[in-house]
């Protein structure tokens, strides 16, 4: 007989939902795949009442924090919020999470639930992940804690962190595999039509497009020529010519101003002009290297890889034709 294990899930106001109901439709169906409940689940609100979400749909809890729930907590997860990265968490909440977290198995966030274990002093020190969008954010935030800001989900002792949204579902099917063995994980996966484990990281998902001009106006000019002419030779001799610099003295100014080496930057721009073009139509591998200034294919595969965590080829079978 396996022990149940309560699987406890912090929804504040302004939640979003998924975060919520995807954890809780994996636990929910590694009871049915075990034949036996193995996980008993439990929402547990920040304030007494039922609990708005940020697509309007209302959630009503099984318990307020403070409020003993009859059962010690084995794993409790904090849920999301579009809000979290700019929002104070309430101070009540935080005293909770500081008091009940040691006591817990097990404990960590979905998505932007992050930023509420690190304002509660739960991250620092520790390796972590959450969405794309919000990761820098989160790191300059909160020095002590160490981002990965591609990682669909993080395991760092009995922390779980999990990306954006939908990651939630992968964390909670890892969870799953740790308990109660990888063929019943790889059943509620089946069920789901989820992956058992998703290829590449989420920054193959990241919408963020070319960061801004950065740097005094010369620089900022070089790095618009860079965005517009992908193909062209930008190598620091070049580059430096342009704004008639020494190409070390370039190279010190650039790094200094745009926090990046000209040939990483260089690489992250011709990588996001690879990702149009492989989203947008059907040339070959060979032609997207040249319009993007890569010598070839092979070393297109090598930065995109270094870049998106998966290879040109995968990255058009899933997104091809996706942005209009």
């Amino acid at each position: 007989m396996r022990t149940t294990k309560t699987i406890a899930i912090l929804a504040m106001p302004g939640v979003q939902l998924l975060d919520v109901s995807g954890p809780l439709d994996v636990f929910a169906e590694a009871n049915v795949q075990a034949r036996t409940e193995a996980y008993r689940l439990r929402v547990i609100a920040s304030q007494p009442g039922a609990i708005r979400s940020s697509s309007g749909v209302r959630l009503m809890p099984d318990a307020v924090i403070g409020e003993d729930i009859g059962e010690p907590i084995h794993t409790l997860l904090v849920a999301g919020m579009p809000h979290a990265a700019t929002a104070a968490t309430n101070l009540d909440v935080t005293a909770w999470l500081r008091k009940l977290a040691p006591k817990t198995r097990r404990f960590g966030s979905v998505c932007s639930g992050a930023f509420v274990l690190a304002q509660a002093g739960l991250l620092s020190g520790r390796r972590v992940t959450t969405h794309w969008a919000v990761a820098d954010q989160l790191a300059q935030a909160f020095p002590a804690v160490h981002v990965d800001a591609d990682a669909i989900h993080v395991r760092d002792g009995r922390l779980r962190t999990a990306a954006g949204v939908t990651a939630g579902l992968d964390l909670s099917l890892a969870l799953v595999e740790e308990d109660l063995g990888r063929e019943i994980a790889m059943k509620v996966a089946a069920q789901l039509v989820m992956f058992f484990k998703r290829p590449g990281g989420q920054m193959q998902f990241s919408r963020k497009g070319e960061a801004a001009p950065t740097g005094r106006s010369a620089l900022q000019e070089v790095q618009r020529w860079i965005v517009a002419n992908p193909a062209e030779d930008h190598s620091v001799a070049h580059l430096a010519g342009r704004m008639s610099l020494s190409p070390r003295h370039f190279a010190r100014l650039f790094a200094q101003e745009v926090g990046a080496t000209p040939a990483a930057w260089v690489e992250g721009i011709r990588v996001s002009a690879a990702r149009r073009l492989l989203e947008a139509g059907d040339a070959a591998p060979k032609q997207v290297a040249a319009q993007c200034g890569f010598a070839d294919a092979d070393t297109l595969r090598r930065a995109f890889q270094r870049q998106v965590g998966i290879t040109p080829a995968e990255y058009r079978k899933r997104y091809a034709h996706a942005v209009g």
